[in-house]
């Protein structure tokens, strides 16, 4: 009895936060110079069978998402710039809505545990360690408010209530009943909007200020539609279907269409947020299958020969000064470079490089030297970059991605680890 009470739970949990179609996430650039809004460039960042979905915007260089890993839902961050995808999690449990905690290294998820416990985790984006959040509710849906504060969707009996959390405090506090699952703040205000179904005949917008409590009407929603965001603090998007809609307060009378995006294979919208400066749109949709625009890259076996491309002189701009790579071809089973920055006609540090074969895959690893050849790293360390993939114009390790243009032009991007915790990308463009 008590393991069939038990998996009655479970199923209630999953039903109510995370129903599991086959759904895909697409980024799309976004103008709206007036008041007509401009839809373009749109491409699907996930091309995953099975559940992607709940995308958010980490910062101008990476998005977050859930996304299906062999028959689990983890935590995806993707990279704008080159397309590389990195797991940052890899716990038991199955990850939701992840976010980036404002002013903090770190990313907050759901996290649905095979035992049926559900609730709100922190994870390091230094060691991927998990700690709890809000450890008395049950949280659904969420957004922050501000680094301390907490708007959410919580698991009462048979019904989601908005609860603001304190975290520092550990005190929440139920200020509305029968919510939907779309939270965002409203741009340029101190406010975040929420969805009511409190009138099952008509979902309605609202407004809630954290700080106060107080609650305000904004619209209507799109009939049975719970997902929206805000595209600046008077126009919020929303979708019908394939079709994507907005309404403009104080000015728009009905939801108006933006575009259709059948020809991207999209059936229905569902999921939808824009980044602070209202550049870029994340769709998170059900799709039909065969017309899913792919990424038509081959890709290639972990072996040198693949990579053999990057082999020459390279000479470029970054950091202020003049870079420089010298890659051998393959041979011995390994390639090597050396690299130089030159500031002010002075050399300010040496590489050596080598991409060597290992497991049936490939590593790059390097050593730091200063302009007398004295050795940043320990005797026997080195700085290693895994292998993720290969294409015929990209060689992707974690943290490195060389990317050929022509024959006589690469660009490499480097992830750089700030003091802060936070991560850099700094693009090389080279030429031969």
């Amino acid at each position: 009895m008590k393991k069939i009470v038990l998996l009655s739970v479970t199923f209630l949990l999953s039903a109510f936060a995370f129903p599991q179609q086959d759904t895909e996430i697409f980024l799309f650039n976004i103008e709206s110079p007036s008041s007509n809004i401009s839809v373009t460039s749109g491409k699907n960042i996930s091309n995953n069978e099975g559940y992607d979905n709940q995308p958010s915007f980490m910062n101008n260089d990476y998005i977050l998402f859930s996304s299906n890993r062999n028959g689990q839902t983890d935590i995806i961050k993707y990279h704008t710039n080159y397309g590389s995808k990195t797991w940052l999690n890899f716990t038991e449990g199955g990850e939701y809505t992840p976010l980036k905690i404002p002013n903090k290294d770190a990313v907050s998820a759901v996290r649905l545990d095979p035992d049926g416990k559900q609730r709100l985790y922190a994870y390091s984006l230094k060691t991927s360690e998990s700690t709890e959040i809000i450890k008395d509710l049950v949280v659904a849906y969420y957004t922050w408010y501000d680094e301390n504060t907490i708007v959410s969707a919580v698991i009462e009996d048979t019904e989601l209530n908005l609860y603001v959390t304190d975290v520092n405090k550990g005190i929440s506090k139920k200020y509305a009943t029968n919510v939907g699952r779309s939270f965002h703040k409203i741009p340029d205000s101190n406010l975040v909007s929420f969805i009511s179904k409190e009138d099952e005949t008509q979902w309605k917008i609202k407004s809630l200020n954290p700080k106060t409590g107080a609650i305000k009407t904004i619209a209507n929603t799109i009939e049975g539609v719970e997902d929206i965001c805000w595209l600046n603090h008077i126009t919020i998007l929303s979708g019908k279907g394939s079709s994507l809609q907005k309404f403009t307060l104080n000015k728009d009378n009905n939801w108006k269409t933006v575009t259709d995006l059948s020809s991207y294979g999209i059936t229905t919208i569902t999921r939808l947020t824009t980044n602070p400066e209202a550049t870029k749109l994340l769709i998170a949709a059900e799709t039909t299958q065969a017309e899913i625009p792919v990424n038509t890259e081959t890709k290639l076996e972990p072996k040198l020969e693949n990579c053999a491309w990057i082999a020459g002189n390279w000479k470029g701009e970054a950091f202020g000064g003049i870079t420089e790579e010298n890659w051998s071809k393959p041979s011995g089973g390994s390639m090597m470079a050396t690299f130089k920055l030159i500031n002010d006609n002075k050399v300010s540090f040496y590489e050596i490089e080598i991409i060597r074969e290992v497991e049936n895959s490939l590593i790059l690893q390097l050593k730091h030297f200063d302009s007398q050849l004295r050795g940043w790293e320990t005797k026997d360390e080195t700085v290693d970059f895994p292998l993720k993939e290969i294409t015929p114009n990209k060689v992707i390790f974690e943290g490195m991605t060389f990317e050929r243009i022509s024959d006589n032009e690469m660009n490499v991007y480097v992830d750089i680890h700030q003091k802060d915790g936070s991560i850099e990308v700094v693009k090389f463009n080279y030429k031969k």
